[in-house]
């Protein structure tokens, strides 16, 4: 019974995994016309991986705010910067800020 019950908890955490890439897709193609609904979108995604404890690829996770839950696209609703070792995210719509580390090449 326990094997069952590992099998079906894989099988139900790849298909999760592959409705968040899904959602994302679509909160993408739906922001220019209804960002309300893009961040519907990915408000379902986060429930959909905390509930079958799927982490978000990294890729995915920097493209929306964590604090207001909006998909983040340059130009429109964020802006991004360089500064020294870092990039710069910041949200428009709720002032939040994240900073990602770049550039530091490991010396041998």
């Amino acid at each position: 019974m326990a094997r069952s019950r590992k099998k079906n908890k894989a099988v139900a955490r790849s298909i999760a995994q592959e409705r968040i890439e899904y959602l994302f897709s679509l909160a993408k193609t739906e922001f220019p016309t209804n960002p309300e609904m893009s961040k519907r979108y990915v408000s379902l995604a986060r429930k959909i991986g905390m509930r079958h404890r799927v982490s978000i690829p990294s890729e995915l996770k920097r493209t929306f705010c964590k604090s207001c839950g909006s998909l983040l696209v340059p130009g429109n609703n964020s802006r991004v910067r360089l500064k020294g070792n870092s990039i710069i995210i910041s949200c428009l719509d709720c002032g939040n800020i994240k900073r990602y580390p770049y550039g530091k090449e490991k010396s041998e």
